[in-house]
C-alpha cells in the first residue's frame, strides 16, 4: 500500500522525508520488522519502542511512525501525536476494515467474559451464522484454533486476527475486551453491533490505580457506541443486577439501543427459578413478552447470568431467541471455568480461572449449593499484579470453605513465600495450611478429600504454564490433578 494512501488513517503532525515510499507490512516490535515496512514506536510499561528505532531501520523499516522527530535518511518518519491510535488507525486501513464485513459482539466486565463470548459464538454457529472467537482462553478463526497470547490483542493483531476470520468464511465474531485494551486504544475504530457489560468488581488496580479508574476505561466501550457510522443502531447489554451496570445505563448516548440483563424484576431479559445440579443450570427466562425453560450445561448462578447476556447478545445479532435457547442447551465446557475434572472417585474436583474475591466467592458459593460434605479450596494470587486483593481473596476462602490450602498462582518476580504470607492476613480461622509448591498443594488436597468432598482449584484455570521471575515452565491444573487422583487410593464409604 502507499505510503500517500495510508496517511488519509491518521492525523500527522510533521513528515520528515519522502512519501514516495511503499509500506507492505506494520510492526511495533522491532525484531519483527520486515524489508519496506512501518515501524510504530509504541511506548510501554517496561519499554519504550521509540529507543528500537534504530533497530527497525537496520531492519528494513523504511518508514517509522513517532511522537517525536527521529531524522535518518534510510526512513520517512511521521511524528504523530499518540502511537497507540496511530497504530490502530494505519491497522484498520492495511487489512481493508475486516470489522466492517462482520458482524461484532464485544464482552467486557471483570468477570464473565470468557463464558459470555464462548456462548454467543456457540449460539451463533449452531444457528448457521459462522462466528469467530477471540479472547483469554483462545482464538477461533473457522476450524483453526490458536492460543491466545492476551485477551484482547494489540490493535495490529487484533485487525490481523479480524482479517482471518473474514478470510475463514465467517460473518461475526465475539470479542473479549479487556480494561487495559480499552486504556490502550486497541479497539479503536472498531464498529460493534453488539456490547455487553457484565460485571465490576476489584482487580487490575496495579495497571488502573482506582476503581474510578477502572470503571472509565470499561465505559470507553459504551460511549463510544453512540458515534460509531454502521447504518444498524447498535445495542448496548447492561447487567442491571451490578451497581456499575446501573451507573453506565445514564451513560449511553440516546442512539444506542439498550437491553438490561439480570435477576431483578426490571430487567429486559430477566432470569428466575434457576436451579443448580452436578451437570448443569436450569432456569425460566422472561424476555420480550414471552416465557422460556432454559438449560444449560454449566453450573452456578454467574452462569445462569452469563448465558442471559449470551442469549441477549445472539439476539440482537439477530438470532431466533427461542432457537438461540435451544442451542444453549448444547454449548461445550468452557475451558478453566469450573471445570470438572473427570475421575470416578466419590469426591469432586473442580478447576476454575477465579482469582478476584468476588469470582472466588460465587465459585465457592455456587459449589456450596451441591451441598457437598466439605468445600476445599486450593488458591493463590499472582505476582506483580494488585496486592491490595491478596488479604481480599483469603477472607473470601473463609468465609465460604471449610479448608483452604494457600499455594502459588503465577509469581513471576515476586518471591512466592511473600505473596503467600500477604494471603494469610486476610485469615481469621485457623482452618487452613501453606504449601508454596502448587503440585504438592493440589496433591495434598486430593490426599484429604473425602466422600462427597469438593475440592475447587482455583486462579489458573485453562492455563498449561506457570510463570516464575526467570522462568516459565508447563503447568495444567487439570493434568495435575488427574495424575494426584490417579495416585489417590480408591475411597469406600462408610
Amino acid at each position: 500500500m502507499q505510503l500517500k494512501t495510508l496517511l488519509s488513517a491518521t492525523a500527522v503532525r510533521q513528515i520528515i522525508g519522502t512519501l514516495d515510499r511503499t509500506v507492505e507490512n506494520i510492526a511495533y516490535d522491532s525484531r519483527r520488522v520486515q524489508r519496506n515496512g512501518m515501524f510504530v514506536a509504541l511506548r510501554g510499561e517496561k519499554s519504550d519502542g521509540h529507543e528500537f528505532i534504530g533497530q527497525a531501520i537496520e531492519k528494513g523499516a523504511s518508514v517509522i511512525v513517532a511522537e517525536r522527530e527521529e531524522q535518518n535518511p534510510r526512513a520517512t518518519c511521521l511524528v504523530v501525536e499518540n502511537t497507540r491510535t496511530a497504530l490502530a488507525d494505519f491497522a484498520a486501513t492495511l487489512y481493508g476494515h475486516p470489522e466492517r464485513k462482520l458482524k461484532l459482539a464485544a464482552a467486557t466486565g471483570t468477570n464473565g467474559k470468557t463464558t459470555t463470548t464462548f456462548l454467543i459464538r456457540h449460539i451463533c454457529e449452531n444457528s448457521g451464522l459462522r462466528c469467530g472467537l477471540i479472547g483469554t482462553v483462545r482464538y477461533e478463526i473457522g476450524e483453526r484454533v490458536l492460543p491466545a497470547i492476551r485477551t484482547t490483542p494489540e490493535s495490529l493483531d487484533l485487525q490481523e486476527l479480524l482479517a482471518q476470520i473474514v478470510n475463514a468464511g465467517c460473518k461475526a465474531a465475539a470479542v473479549e475486551v479487556s480494561s487495559h485494551a480499552l486504556a490502550q486504544d486497541r479497539t479503536r475504530g472498531i464498529e460493534w453491533n453488539v456490547a455487553v457489560f457484565t460485571n465490576l468488581t476489584q482487580d487490575h488496580l496495579d495497571f488502573h490505580g482506582t476503581m474510578k479508574s477502572y470503571f472509565e476505561s470499561k465505559m470507553k466501550l459504551f460511549t463510544g457506541l453512540g458515534s460509531q457510522k454502521r447504518k444498524r443502531k447498535p445495542t448496548a447489554i447492561v447487567n442491571i443486577d451490578d451497581r456499575y451496570g446501573e451507573q453506565l445505563l445514564d451513560k449511553i448516548d440516546k442512539r444506542v439501543a439498550v437491553i438490561t440483563y439480570g435477576m431483578g424484576m426490571r430487567a429486559d431479559f430477566r432470569a428466575s427459578n434457576y436451579r443448580v445440579e452436578s451437570s448443569g443450570t436450569s432456569y425460566q427466562l422472561d424476555a420480550r413478552g414471552k416465557s422460556y425453560l432454559v438449560r444449560v450445561p454449566l453450573i452456578g448462578r454467574f452462569n445462569v447470568t452469563n448465558s442471559v447476556a449470551a442469549l441477549a447478545a445472539a439476539n440482537a445479532l439477530g438470532i431466533n431467541l427461542r432457537d438461540a435457547v435451544f442451542s444453549l442447551g448444547r454449548s461445550p465446557q468452557v475451558p478453566g471455568r469450573l471445570e470438572l475434572v473427570a475421575a470416578k472417585r466419590q469426591f469432586q474436583v473442580f478447576v476454575d480461572y477465579a482469582h478476584t474475591p468476588d469470582a472466588l466467592g460465587n465459585v465457592l458459593k455456587t459449589l456450596r449449593e451441591l451441598d457437598p460434605h466439605r468445600l476445599i479450596a486450593v488458591f493463590g494470587c499472582g505476582g506483580n499484579r494488585d496486592r491490595q486483593k491478596r488479604p481480599l481473596m483469603a477472607q473470601t476462602v473463609d468465609r465460604h470453605a471449610d479448608y483452604a490450602i494457600i499455594t502459588s498462582d503465577n509469581p513471576r518476580k515476586e518471591n512466592p513465600d511473600t505473596i503467600v504470607a500477604e494471603i494469610e492476613k486476610g485469615f481469621r480461622s485457623t482452618h487452613y495450611e501453606k504449601i508454596v509448591d502448587r503440585t504438592q498443594a493440589i496433591n495434598r488436597a486430593i490426599e484429604l478429600a473425602r466422600p462427597r468432598d469438593i475440592i475447587l482449584i482455583a486462579g489458573k484455570g485453562h492455563e498449561n504454564y506457570q510463570e516464575f521471575a526467570d522462568h516459565t515452565i508447563p503447568f495444567d491444573d487439570i493434568q495435575v490433578a488427574r495424575r494426584a487422583i490417579e495416585d489417590h487410593p480408591v475411597e469406600f464409604s462408610s
